[in-house]
């Protein structure tokens, strides 16, 4: 029974190398304020150069506009994702885009079919099914350490 519990438990754990990750986004280099710096000749890169340094010195920096996030290049067919859709969470196999609406189904009933706007869709909380590879590495190792106690026992 003990034997057949640890099996189980093995199991388990080895379905959980999956996790839905979300994508981080690409930012993009402000090298504006270098290049400003680098040719000081006109009178319009020295007034930006002020109105920088003092804004630098006010602790103020300017915010980043953020991205547009494109959902369908994103939610690509025949992949897993975790999506957001008005406040409530799916995780589905992508089918296809038809215009403007995703057509997918539920990892568990492929028989179903959900259909959304890509308004609908939450484009900051798409989270893709990838292998995690730091739990991965937490379950070898406690293998691997089970592996070791139990032949340190049965030689004992």
């Amino acid at each position: 029974m003990q034997k057949n519990l640890y099996l189980i438990i093995l199991s388990f754990s080895l379905i959980s190398c999956y996790t839905y990750q979300v994508k981080k986004q690409a930012d993009i280099p402000a090298d504006n304020k270098k290049e400003s710096k680098k040719s000081p000749t006109l009178a319009n890169d020295t007034s930006t150069q002020l109105k920088s340094s003092t804004a630098e010195s006010q602790g103020l920096k300017p915010q980043p506009m953020p991205i547009p996030i494109n959902v369908q290049e994103k939610l690509v067919p025949n992949k897993k994702f975790k999506i957001d859709v008005d406040g409530k969470s799916y995780k589905i196999i992508v089918d296809k885009w038809e215009r403007d609406s995703l057509v997918a189904h539920p990892i568990n009933n492929p028989k179903r079919i959900l259909k959304f706007h890509k308004n609908q869709i939450n484009g900051e909380k798409i989270a893709e099914k990838r292998f995690s590879q730091p739990i991965a590495d937490i379950i070898t190792v406690a293998a691997y350490t089970g592996i070791g106690v139990l032949i340190w026992y049965l030689l004992r």
